[in-house]
């Protein structure tokens, strides 16, 4: 096997070093004198520029020296970290990010990054220093002889405490063999280090957080008496210990793996389980009742196999949410509005192929929410609202799937403003009648705004049916909601995992097909003489209400004759039911997922295909499009 690239796990580092940093400058914009935070995000930068250095990123080092520079002086006490100085070290870090990605091109703006960042500390008065004293500590480790073969380098740890204040360092070499028994490439030297500095004793632990396992380490004030250093602990109250440990415990615990090797993984836990259906179809027609139970347990151990597969592609929201509070701090600068942003529901687990493709749809509709839902402050102060307008993100999962709500406390959307423009494009008849839902509904379709001007927000119609389109593509739905000067409210309601689909499994004419059961609501049989009633109307009665339905033997032009107990299925499209008719319900069928080929790639009514245990082709029906493209046929019937 490969080793892995090593710039590649470069950028996977920066991008949690920089998220830290991100994060941290966020809350520093409420809790701007908590000494710890200030700490976080100087050590986030201060390893993000000594691994940049390492890995040959020139330009990201000297670049984020100068951001660590400022922090040093935050930290000192010298400037604080006001609102000013917080977004110029945010638009910095974007332009790390470049550098990042890109380490071999010389990235426009760096100079007037710098320029802004400097007026920002320039402008501020010198604060009192800190309170917090400068304490001595003495440090002694041994690191193991194969740290230097295992990537360690002992010079950058000794670089890291010297960046913490004044260090003394002394090099022990009573551990050094004779000459000719030297191995160049093991570690003898044992350091004893005198540290002065206003940082936390957990700071200092944190330098040695990934090569604790195998060292000899004591941390003690230096008018402490020095315990004897013993493998892998501290001189640490227990308490402290037993926080450490817990860190290491968890850093030692998590194993980062490539996204492509799970997705490979999961392509072959389908054919397993592909495979595993035609064994089983092949053991139930012969009498060998031990090839049935090896069958049997073949299923077994493939659904655990399939579950824990699952398990592992899932992964918190709060990776998604979280890159949501720079966007809205950047929002509320360009808008002029005070925003409050509230997420709830974090631990809740997606797909990460879901989460991915969700990024792009939230983004959109935050801002919406920022630019044509809420109110500027003195609008709200002048209708008895709080002068500081509030969205709220939240998911929650509700059976097979995930619900993401995006909401806010600004004006609503106007019902009349949107049915006047409806029917200004030719979207509506002007004496139609229509529903709250549908009305609402309309903003998803291609080109719709109601904005009066055009901003760098939003405005120019584009963007709402992207949205709709992208949750369609992840057989999701989007449900509107709105209170005129209350707020209004999103949800989307999205699948857990997009790689296999509890399904049920029916026959039109001489085909397969999969019809996905987190959309059935119920089945129900159309007989020959129902069906011959019905012909010339698309209804059927089901507890005293009309439910239009689809006959599926007619879409796909099958050209065979109806079996003679058809079955209706009843499907849920948001808030509409709608029948579809096929031949025969073959029962319930676990799918594995398998993409279209780019030829067939235009076929909306279908998401998929999925591979049966005869080996034959299903393919599985995208029910929204398939609806929307019955019902069209329908109206062109029904006027020509």
């Amino acid at each position: 096997m490969s080793s892995p690239d090593p710039h590649a796990v470069f950028r996977t580092e920066s991008q949690e070093l920089l998220e830290t940093v991100e994060q941290g400058l966020l809350d520093l914009e409420t809790r701007p004198d908590d000494g710890e935070l200030v700490a976080t995000v100087f050590r986030a930068l201060h390893t993000l520029k000594g691994s940049g250095a390492m890995f040959g990123y020139t330009a990201l080092a000297e670049f984020t020296h100068h951001c660590e520079s400022a922090f040093d002086r935050i930290r000192k006490g010298e400037v604080s970290a006001t609102p000013r100085l917080i977004t110029a070290v945010l638009a910095a870090l974007d332009h790390i990010r470049k550098l990042a990605e890109h380490p071999g091109a010389q990235a426009a703006g760096g100079d007037i990054l710098l320029s802004g960042l400097r007026q920002a500390m320039a402008d501020e008065t010198t604060c009192p220093p800190r309170t917090t004293a400068a304490k001595a500590w003495r440090i002694s480790f041994t690191l193991p002889a194969d740290c230097l073969v295992n990537g360690t380098r002992p010079l950058a740890l000794l670089d890291e405490l010297r960046s913490f204040g004044e260090a003394e360092i002394v090099a022990r070499t009573d551990r050094l063999p004779d000459l000719e028994a030297l191995n160049p490439t093991e570690c003898h030297l044992s350091w004893e280090v005198r540290l002065t500095t206003t940082e936390p004793k957990s700071a200092i632990e944190d330098v040695f957080l990934f090569v604790i396992d195998d060292m000899t380490l004591s941390i003690v004030a230096a008018d402490e008496a020095a315990p004897a250093a013993t493998p892998a602990a501290s001189s640490a109250t227990p308490a402290e210990s037993e926080k450490f440990e817990a860190r290491i415990a968890m850093a030692a615990e998590t194993v980062r793996v490539p996204a492509s090797r799970l997705d490979e993984l999961l392509d072959q836990v389908g054919e397993l389980m592909i495979a595993q259906s035609r064994l089983k179809q092949v053991s139930a027609g012969t009498a060998d009742s031990n090839l049935r139970a090896v069958a049997e347990e073949i299923e077994r151990l493939a659904s655990v196999l399939r579950d824990s597969m699952m398990v592992v592609r899932m992964v918190p929201i709060s990776q998604l949410f979280g890159r949501f509070r720079r966007l809205i701090h950047d929002l509320a600068g360009e808008t002029g509005k005070d925003i409050e942003f509230t997420t709830t529901g974090e631990t809740t687990e997606l797909d990460k192929t879901v989460i991915e493709r969700l990024a792009d749809p939230l983004i959109h509709l935050i801002r919406n929410s920022a630019d044509h839902g809420l109110e500027t402050s003195e609008d709200r102060l002048a209708a008895g609202k709080p002068a500081t307008g509030h969205i709220t993100l939240s998911a929650r999962q509700a059976g097979a799937e995930v619900v993401i709500s995006i909401s806010d406390d600004g004006r609503g959307i106007d019902r009349e403003r949107v049915r006047a423009k409806a029917i200004q494009n030719g979207l509506i008849a002007a004496n139609a009648v229509l529903s709250d839902h549908d009305i609402y509904q309309l903003i998803l379709k291609p080109g719709f705004s109601t904005a009066a001007k055009i901003s760098n927000l939003s405005g120019r119609g584009v963007g709402m049916d992207v949205v709709k389109r992208t949750i369609e593509s992840l057989r999701g739905t989007i449900e509107i909601s709105s209170t005129p000067g209350t707020g209004s409210r999103m949800d989307l309601r999205i699948p857990l995992t997009l790689a296999i689909v509890d399904g049920l499994l029916v026959r039109v004419g001489e085909g397969r097909y999969v019809v996905p059961l987190s959309c059935v609501e119920e089945c129900i049989e159309l007989s020959a003489e129902q069906d011959q009633r019905s012909t010339g109307r698309t209804f059927v009665t089901l507890r005293n209400a009309l439910v239009p339905f689809l006959r599926l033997r007619e879409m796909f032009a099958t050209g065979t004759d109806p079996d003679r107990y058809q079955k209706i299925i009843v499907v849920s499209t948001g808030n509409e039911r709608v029948g579809l008719v096929v031949d025969q319900i073959l029962g319930h069928h676990q799918t594995v997922i398998k993409p279209l080929s780019r030829f067939h790639a235009g076929l909306h009514t279908f998401s998929g295909a999925t591979i049966l245990g005869d080996g034959s082709v299903a393919l599985i029906l995208d029910v929204m499009h398939l609806v929307a493209m019955g019902q069209n046929q329908e109206r062109q019937r029904a006027a020509g």
